[in-house]
């Protein structure tokens, strides 16, 4: 996905759209400047990392062609190189599932995404949630991230 190099001395946020109408709905949700906000609360490495924001078939269609599940999912992310001062990596976002999600939960949907790029990001510098000590990890620097950006906690029982 990516194919630029990443830079020795700063973070490079690139950020993509799948098509016209992805953007004009993402940008009515947060502005690039609030995403990039909250990409460099996350990320304090150097590098680039590109945000791609896709419609419920390309989310299907990469869900599938990397981790064999056949349905969209609200994000994908795929690290190609971290050390400990540099990554490059493609986090992929699925708008729909995410409004989806949000309705669900009774969320706001910016607080949605920020959480969501947030825990994309994590997953980059390779954080998981793969068994309960790793979640449990992940989940409050997540938690403190939000917070520290003027969201509430995701987790918090509505």
């Amino acid at each position: 996905m990516t194919t630029k190099q990443a830079s020795p001395s700063k973070l490079e946020i690139d950020i993509q759209f799948a098509s016209a109408t992805i953007e004009d709905k993402v940008l009515a949700i947060a502005s690039l400047a609030a995403i990039k906000k909250w990409v460099k609360a996350t990320i304090q490495l150097h590098g680039l990392i590109t945000l791609r924001f896709v419609n419920a078939a390309e989310g299907k269609k990469l869900n599938f062609a990397f981790r064999n599940k056949d349905y969209a999912t609200n994000v994908l992310t795929f690290p190609y190189d971290l050390g400990k001062k540099a990554l490059v990596a493609d986090v992929i976002f699925c708008l729909p599932v995410i409004q989806k999600e949000a309705l669900e939960q009774g969320k706001v949907v910016k607080a949605h995404l920020a959480h969501l790029i947030i825990h994309g990001c994590l997953h980059a510098q390779g954080l998981d949630h793969e068994n309960d000590k790793e979640a449990k990890k992940m989940e409050g620097k997540e938690i403190a991230l939000l917070k520290s950006l003027g969201f509430t906690n995701p987790y918090a029982p509505i």
